[in-house]
């Protein structure tokens, strides 16, 4: 009785309060993939309802930015990315994911890794169910800054240190076989909110909430299959896959249950058959039903199948598709208005150093 009074009070909610509910009262449940779905979902917060976003233009950004500003800026990054990745090939991963969670949440500004903003919010997108607890990298960026600092003071901004960080991350786990033309001159925001973290596509997402969150960042159906193959590097937790263990190739399936032991917060590889290398692997085991989310297995669904097989098949395919991607992904701008290049002293105090 209880349960159909709840449903009939969020039907009654969304009713009264027509499409602004999805805004101000939490019905899309499944959090753009990021939870299981709701039946409700479908009903009340259609994916792709929000406001549209232009196409990632470039605007403002050059390559070599730095070339004349502060020329030893690009090294002192892939050094440090070099050496992490050394230590952990997860680092690496971790920036590369960094990266993406950063564009896709109010355009590559570095808003992600602010703990407190500009208006004293500390429910950051960091705090996001998104990125709770998994983001990585932070450090790398923060050694970055702290040596560029040193040789030109206020001249680099954090936004950019993301972007030249994936770009190396995915050079040095490719074993070179991907080298990304990364452009510069970003900006770093002032204000991030945990809430706007849902733009992010989830692990529980379907082919279409797949396309429709990239389409709103200007990326295609293609640059979506294309991306999702950084899913062949990298961990995950036990918590957003155990649901699927009964739709996985069965002996696959068996060792995570065992990796798992019933443990959510267990995290596993990604790619079980070349965990720590940046290529195409990931396509050959979606084919395979051997991928961890549902948002990896339905590639291979009559929509995307053409795609992952061709990534799969040719050689060097995937690689340049890869570039291509990730420089476009890089170019997605926000609001522009009120942005600046982080100060060292105070990036650190946002940053919760």
């Amino acid at each position: 009785m209880a349960t159909n009074k709840l449903a009939a009070l969020v039907v009654l909610v969304a009713f009264l309060a027509g499409p602004a509910a999805c805004e101000g009262i939490n019905i899309c449940l499944n959090f753009n993939g990021w939870l299981k779905p709701s039946i409700l979902d479908p009903l009340f917060c259609p994916r792709g309802s929000g406001p549209p976003v232009p196409s990632p233009s470039g605007s403002g950004l050059s390559y070599g930015y730095y070339n004349t500003r502060c020329p030893t800026a690009e090294k002192i990054i892939k050094d440090a990315v070099k050496k992490a990745v050394d230590e952990n090939p997860g680092i690496g991963a971790g920036l590369i994911r960094l990266f993406f969670h950063d564009c896709f949440v109010r355009g590559c500004d570095a808003s992600v890794l602010l703990n407190t903003t500009n208006s004293q919010n500390s429910d950051t997108e960091r705090e996001g169910l998104p990125n709770k607890d998994s983001l990585r990298g932070f450090e790398v960026i923060d050694e970055a800054k702290t040596a560029i600092e040193a040789a030109c003071n206020n001249t680099v901004s954090c936004a950019d240190i993301v972007a030249f960080a994936a770009r190396d991350a995915s050079y040095f786990l490719s074993n070179g076989s991907i080298n990304i033309r990364m452009p510069g001159g970003r900006y770093d925001g002032r204000e991030s909110f945990a809430n706007e973290t849902d733009q992010l596509p989830g692990p529980f997402s379907n082919v279409a909430q797949l396309q429709a969150s990239f389409a709103a960042k200007g990326l295609t159906s293609d640059e979506m299959v294309t991306l999702s193959g950084a899913h062949t590097i990298g961990r995950a937790r036990c918590m957003f896959f155990s649901s699927r263990f009964s739709e996985m190739d069965p002996a696959y399936a068996a060792k995570l249950r065992a990796e798992c032991n019933g443990n959510g917060n267990t995290n596993v590889n990604q790619d079980d058959v070349t965990s720590n290398v940046l290529d195409k692997q990931y396509y050959q085991n979606v084919l395979d039903n051997k991928v961890l989310f549902t948002s990896d297995a339905v590639l291979n669904s009559t929509v995307t199948r053409a795609q992952v097989t061709e990534n799969a098949d040719k050689a060097g395919e995937w690689e340049r598709k890869f570039e291509k991607a990730m420089e476009k992904m890089g170019k997605i701008k926000g609001d522009q208005q009120g942005l600046e290049i982080r100060k060292f002293e105070k990036a650190m105090e946002k940053m919760g150093k």
